[in-house]
């Protein structure tokens, strides 16, 4: 017999819990007494009191100061999430080709025997984010999947704009690749997983496995990735501004990482600008109805089912970018349990061929 999950939450974390799954008394204090519709949409009405109460603010400020947007999202985790109890995590540096790579490790407590591997990358517009702004998701990753979750702290921009972040996640990898001895995980059996800019990283280490000549991942696990640079796609003009992350955001994120516009084409960058994707990993695809980068992820699907690539989509629509670690919300937790056993089930499906 096993037992339920416990979440630690700190105090601030049980009040933003409890005031969030009773958000219709607020909105109406807050004058927002009728739901939000858009794009035939209804937004979750405790995410709209999120957005009232301050979540309107983007996820970058126009001064860029990126020193002080890298410690706030860690703190907003710190007070607001709760972290997954019965996963072992230990912090250890891979080798990279410019040094080394600061990894955390998570294995499930109880777990016996080998267990599949997945990579995890961060999002954060490949600005902000690290191993700490992740944590309780890839706690429940770890936990919900049985699997062992190596999270990456890849350089981040503007310190070390692209090709940076695309190297350390494929060195990363191919470690994890070559490591299972130590790791304690299946041979051969390694899959990748990130949410927004780190969804297009996974994505990236997909196209690079298959460039390279190395074992294409088991899985591919995109949280509303960002597609095309270019920001093409519909969804940016439709949420372009009230749902947190907003369009003008995005170009900073994009201008930051890759300051040299003949880059963004790319698909390095851009996978959607890749000329053939056939031959990649089976894919989960996950967005956001209220989200910039809602079509992005769409069209990647669209784009991978049309190469001959397994791949599931599924849009939650009610729900904003970023839900996947607001984890403060009971919803999103079921979200992310119900997305964390997918993976599980997919890391432990027929291995496609290298």
């Amino acid at each position: 017999m096993t037992t339920a999950p416990v979440d630690r939450r700190s105090l601030t974390a049980h009040l933003a819990r409890w005031l969030l799954a009773h958000p219709r008394i607020p909105l109406r204090l807050l004058g927002q007494s009728e739901p939000l519709w858009r794009d035939g949409r209804r937004l979750h009405p405790s995410l709209q009191l999120l957005l009232a109460i301050g979540g309107r603010r983007s996820a970058t400020t126009a001064d860029t100061d990126w020193v002080t947007s890298r410690r706030e999202m860690r703190t907003v985790v710190r007070l607001s999430s709760p972290v997954r109890s019965g996963v072992l995590a230990t912090d250890r540096h891979l080798p990279g080709d410019d040094g080394s790579i600061p990894v955390r490790i998570y294995r499930p407590a109880t777990a016996m025997g080998a267990l599949p591997a997945v990579v995890f990358f961060h999002g954060g517009g490949f600005c902000v984010g690290d191993l700490d702004t992740h944590d309780p998701t890839c706690r429940l990753l770890a936990e919900r999947s049985n699997c062992v979750v190596v999270a990456v702290d890849y350089r981040l921009a503007p310190e070390h704009v692209f090709p940076a972040a695309v190297d350390d996640c494929v060195a990363a990898y191919r470690w994890v690749l070559d490591h299972h001895d130590e790791l304690g995980t299946t041979p051969g059996v390694v899959g990748v997983m990130g949410d927004s800019a780190g969804a297009t990283l996974a994505a990236v280490v997909c196209l690079e496995a298959r460039r390279l000549g190395i074992t294409q991942p088991q899985m591919q696990c995109l949280v509303y990735p960002l597609g095309d640079v270019a920001m093409r796609t519909p969804s940016y003009a439709i949420f372009a501004d009230g749902f947190g992350l907003t369009t003008e955001a995005v170009g900073v994120f994009r201008d930051t990482y890759t300051p040299v516009p003949e880059t963004w084409a790319d698909p390095r960058v851009s996978p959607l600008c890749a000329e053939d994707l056939d031959g990649l990993a089976p894919a989960l695809v996950i967005t956001a109805g209220f989200d910039v980068l809602r079509d992005d992820g769409r069209a990647y699907a669209e784009a991978l089912a049309g190469a001959g690539v397994a791949t599931t989509y599924r849009c939650y629509d009610d729900m904003i970018h970023g839900f996947h670690s607001m984890l403060v919300l009971d919803d999103v937790i079921a979200m992310a349990e119900g997305i964390a056993t997918e993976v599980g089930a997919m890391m432990r499906s027929s291995q496609p061929e290298a």
